[in-house]
């Protein structure tokens, strides 16, 4: 009996191996649990700032002076308002994923009096609806006529999608990275940031942010998501639950180990 308690007990090897994966485990729950709870105050954060900033009356865009200060935190979902003219054949197709299925977002850079440009996602089209859109493009004179865009302020997406990468040169755009379209484009006084056509109902001047009308019916704008889910706190709890259960078990070996050390 003595012998068969004995043979139970671990190696001094196999438990330096439980040791180390037990630890590993408990460090890493514990650091995906904070991480969690980081993403939550970051969440909360972004939720509260565009839930402001979304209903406020829009503001004149910010002057190039200003551009240098342009950060996320500061102006990141902010309504705006300016006027230009239209650079439809210099727009680009940005690949899209919504609600309504997958397309592309159609960026436009508008010309402002002072000589810069602001891209602008005039809205989203489906895959289907590409040739309309190529079609009415290469028809559409150059605009010569000032209008006025009413929209939200977004930061520029650098890179590109997930695994993929711009190519400005073959027009394959992933993410809507206004410094790198406007260089394949030309343009030399391009905003660092761009503006997403439409604002929410709930804002004073949705009457006056009217669709695109050359692209009527063939773009959806005003799509810009701006309710966020915030599911971090279940997440974090999740991950130190399982750095408790990790202690739980060492617990348990440990205690085994004990009992066998004492029959042997």
């Amino acid at each position: 009996m003595k012998n068969q308690s004995a043979a139970r007990q671990r190696s001094p090897f196999t438990k330096a191996m439980l040791a180390i994966v037990g630890i590993a485990l408990f460090l890493g729950f514990i650091a995906l649990g904070t991480w969690q709870v980081q993403r939550r105050a970051w969440k909360l954060d972004l939720i509260e700032r565009v839930d402001q900033r979304v209903h406020s009356a829009p503001v004149a865009v910010p002057a190039q002076a200003q551009w240098p200060q342009i950060n996320a935190a500061n102006y990141e979902y902010l309504p705006v308002q300016t006027q230009g003219i239209w650079l439809d054949r210099q727009s680009v197709l940005s690949k899209a994923l919504t609600e309504d299925g997958s397309g592309f977002w159609v960026m436009t850079p508008l010309q402002l009096a002072d000589g810069s440009q602001i891209w602008v996602n005039r809205g989203f089209t489906p895959e289907k609806m590409r040739s309309e859109w190529l079609k009415q493009i290469g028809e559409a004179s150059p605009s010569t006529e000032t209008v006025t865009v009413i929209g939200l302020m977004r930061m520029s997406e650098p890179g590109g999608g997930f695994l993929r990468k711009n190519d400005g040169a073959s027009g394959q755009w992933y993410s809507r990275d206004v410094t790198a379209m406007a260089q394949s484009m030309g343009l030399t006084q391009a905003a660092p940031y761009f503006i997403d056509l439409g604002v929410p109902k709930s804002n004073p001047a949705h009457a006056q942010a009217k669709p695109d009308a050359m692209f009527d019916g063939v773009l959806r704008s005003g799509m810009t998501v701006i309710q966020f889910p915030n599911s971090h706190l279940v997440y974090a709890i999740t991950w130190y639950g399982l750095a408790a259960m990790v202690l739980g078990a060492a617990w348990l070996v440990r205690r085994h180990d004990k009992a066998a050390a004492l029959k042997a």
